[in-house]
């Protein structure tokens, strides 16, 4: 049955030369652009105005500073948190290297457990609500650290540039405590889980929705997202939760922040972090409440 409604697809032209028919916009001003007046940036295309400005609005260039596409500030070093979350990984790594099972026993998540021969009960449930981040820069096998980290680098700086520094860094955050958090909820109290793949896979959803948002080819993306969660569901010893936890939360704050209305922008975007972070405090309160009751 064919659809009666059906409408025209909508066709807008450049706004410096009105004769152009074009399917990009800047991503500062959202202003439609046509070859001629695209401008590469860091992430998609900007238009001679916000390039001149620095603003995205037509005002003086004093109006204000650049902006990233979620209204972040445009820094000169687009890779630092992505560098910092680098090191710190690499430094935990190196730290359990020499200090062995004892450093992993005292930062590895699990929900309640005797983590030491005739030791106490341990765990998230017994107020070490620090493991749900302790855990995210964990690493034991030099193959999974090299796995993570590539996906970081691979995945970290365009979204970096595209949010800004503060941003990021909250996406990246929470999506590693969504994972943990589901680990949590769902895994058996005495199960270990660490590393940084939460992290990493709310980085694989965030640049998902970032490459939507931009009109980019998704295909590269969704393929290498599904190479990802066919490895996370076959191979042993992968924690699921992690993976599927973070893959969600990172989507979620990503769709608020480069979807925001640029009028209430901070309003949404801040507002989606706090949200998801009383989600994953709730969801570690009723964990608790399960274990412990």
């Amino acid at each position: 049955m064919e659809d009666q409604h059906q409408t025209e697809p909508r066709v807008t032209y450049c706004y410096r030369h009105p004769d152009r028919e074009t399917g990009i916009s800047c991503v500062r001003c959202e202003r439609p652009i046509c070859p001629e007046c695209m401008i590469p940036a860091s992430v998609g295309f900007q238009c001679p105005g916000c390039v001149k400005d620095g603003s995205g609005t037509g005002h003086a260039p004093s109006a204000s500073s650049p902006r990233t596409l979620a209204g972040g500030v445009v820094a000169a070093d687009r890779r630092l948190v992505t560098k910092i979350l680098l090191g710190l990984n690499a430094a935990f790594f190196l730290a359990v290297l020499v200090a062995g099972d004892r450093l992993v026993n005292d930062l590895v998540l699990f929900g309640q457990a005797v983590a030491e021969p005739y030791g106490p009960v341990e765990g998230v449930a017994q107020g070490q609500w620090y493991r749900l981040l302790s855990s995210m820069f964990l690493h034991q096998e030099i193959w999974h650290i090299a796995m993570n980290m590539l996906g970081l680098w691979f995945l970290g700086p365009p979204l970096e540039a595209a949010l800004g520094r503060l941003r990021y860094s909250a996406l990246y955050l929470l999506s590693g405590l969504g994972g943990s958090a589901l680990t949590f909820l769902v895994s058996s109290p005495g199960q270990a889980s660490l590393g940084a793949s939460g992290a990493v896979f709310g980085l694989f959803g965030a640049t998902a929705v970032l490459m939507r948002r931009l009109n980019y080819d998704m295909r590269p993306i969704l393929i290498l997202l599904g190479i990802n969660l066919v490895f996370t569901f076959t191979w042993q010893g992968i924690s699921w939760q992690a993976h599927i936890g973070g893959l969600a939360v990172g989507a979620v704050i990503a769709y608020a922040m480069v979807h925001a209305p640029r009028e209430r922008r901070a309003l949404v975007q801040y507002g989606a972090c706090a949200v998801m972070l009383l989600l994953i405090v709730a969801t570690c309160v009723v964990r608790t409440l399960q274990l412990t009751s």
